[in-house]
């Protein structure tokens, strides 16, 4: 005899299928807004184990960048080397030869740029709007860039740098003792704004740049869901900005900002909150963007830093606060990085849902993508580039490398799964749940391992490479 709750899964694999189908057909055109899929199926085991959830992303840092060198350190500590890294013989063109990936000497680079136009170029210098993904203009955006901007590496030379474990050592630790994944992805290909409106509403609304000044979303975001569901959540701001906590997050940009500024706290409060044990059952840190602790690569080529070291070890300062708590058995912390930041990645883009059927709407005359029809990445059907990232947790299975693709929206099915929400849109709908990351059955880190002490001393210039 089929339940009751047999008969409602059945129904809600029927209708989900049905919209998909719909979706399938239609995708790209205007008028798919708002699209919300029905909760995904429940998940005792996920229910039992995670309790607390705390993401933490941080800036403008690729896969191949930070962790294209991870398997060198896996095979020295007895894992397999089984990331999909750096090839030996990557390089970019360049006016004066090509440029091979080298071991950056400096933990403060400037600033290359992950904007619409430039991350096309990246993807293919010849043809940018092709589905053909060469892979080959990292260095010559980051030339052209440099030189409008005044920066000293008129070359576009350091898009090909990378850091190791010699750097990186917290984060190296991480990513191989709890689980990592090299097919994670930002959301779409250009810069910070639209990439944090993915990780908080599964959409831009059709932006490929910021919002204008005064402008909000009106879209609904995770922290909607979860307050109309009733599931316990804060954001913890590092940076005020003309005193409002509220500005220091990427909450600003939605009209939930102001609705919910009551649960924008300072980041001090997560460290009592976890000791208090009163760490609510969802949080989002936002880092220093204003005080160099982000790891953003350097704006101004006059100043040093931002160094990855000094905001990798803030990084650690959290995760350590929670692996000490008595929140730890029932936590996941999840950290990666909002897009690329124009850094090199041997892995292009992959095909995606486009999240509600709006095509880009700010695109300016002479953008890329204006004046021809284009392939997949002229819309919001293709991902950014690879992103580093790791699941920390009691039940994060130990060592293991997911190869599944999925984007950062991932996060958001995770939570939706955990908290029995409906997804924000067809994008999120569409990401694996991250389950594939944890073992619940046999948790390895109930004892959580000590990690290394993220060194903070390396040399920071930006005047000369490397």
């Amino acid at each position: 005899m089929m339940t009751n709750r047999t008969a409602l899964g059945l129904r809600k694999l029927l209708v989900f299928s049905l919209t998909l189908l719909t979706v399938a057909a239609l995708n790209g055109c205007q008028g798919l807004v708002g699209i919300s899929q029905p909760p995904p199926s429940d998940n005792p085991a996920l229910d039992a184990a995670i309790n607390h959830i705390v993401i933490m992303v941080q800036e403008n840092r690729s896969f191949d960048h930070y962790f294209g060198h991870l398997n060198a350190y896996r095979v020295a500590n007895g894992f397999p080397g089984d990331v999909d890294g750096t090839p030996a013989n990557a390089s970019n063109p360049s006016t004066a030869g090509p440029v091979p990936a080298f071991h950056l000497l400096t933990s403060c680079v400037e600033n290359p740029s992950p904007s619409w136009n430039e991350s096309h170029v990246d993807f293919n210098r010849q043809d940018p709007t092709s589905n053909d993904a060469t892979l080959d203009g990292f260095v010559q955006t980051a030339a052209k860039d440099a030189q409008a901007l005044h920066y000293h590496d008129v070359e576009g030379r350091r898009v090909m740098g990378y850091y190791d474990q010699t750097d990186l050592p917290y984060y190296y630790f991480m990513a191989t003792y709890f689980a990592t994944a090299d097919r994670w992805f930002s959301p779409v290909m250009t810069r910070t704004q639209p990439n944090r409106m993915y990780i908080l509403s599964a959409t831009s609304a059709g932006r490929v740049y910021p919002l204008g000044t005064g402008t909000v979303l009106s879209n609904p975001t995770i922290f909607d869901e979860l307050q109309t569901a009733g599931v316990s959540w804060k954001i913890y701001v590092t940076d005020k900005v003309n005193g409002s906590l509220l500005q220091g997050s990427y909450i600003s940009m939605f009209a939930a900002g102001k609705k919910y500024s009551q649960n924008v706290v300072p980041a001090a409060q997560y460290f009592s909150d976890v000791k208090n044990n009163s760490l609510p059952q969802v949080a989002l840190i936002e880092s220093g963007y204003f005080s160099g602790l982000d790891e953003h690569p350097g704006e101004n080529p006059n100043l040093p830093g931002p160094s990855v070291q000094a905001g990798a070890a803030y990084v650690s300062t959290f995760i350590n606060a929670l692996m000490g708590s008595s929140s730890w058995a029932h936590s996941a912390f999840i950290w990666t990085t909002d897009e690329g930041g124009g850094f090199y990645d041997h892995v292009p883009p992959q095909a995606a849902v486009n999240p509600d059927g709006i095509p880009p709407r700010d695109l300016q005359p002479g953008d890329i993508c204006t004046t021809t029809g284009g392939g997949r990445t002229c819309d919001f059907t293709s991902t950014g580039y690879r992103v580093p990232m790791f699941v920390v947790s009691p039940y994060a299975r130990k060592g293991f490398v997911s190869h599944s693709v999925m984007d950062s929206t991932a996060m958001l099915k995770f939570i939706e799964t955990r908290f029995h929400l409906r997804s924000l849109t067809l994008r999120d709908a569409n990401q694996p749940d991250m389950t594939e990351f944890f073992d619940f059955s046999h948790p390895d880190w109930l004892t959580p391992p000590t990690p290394p002490a993220q060194p903070t001393n390396e040399v920071c210039y930006l005047d000369h490479l490397p």
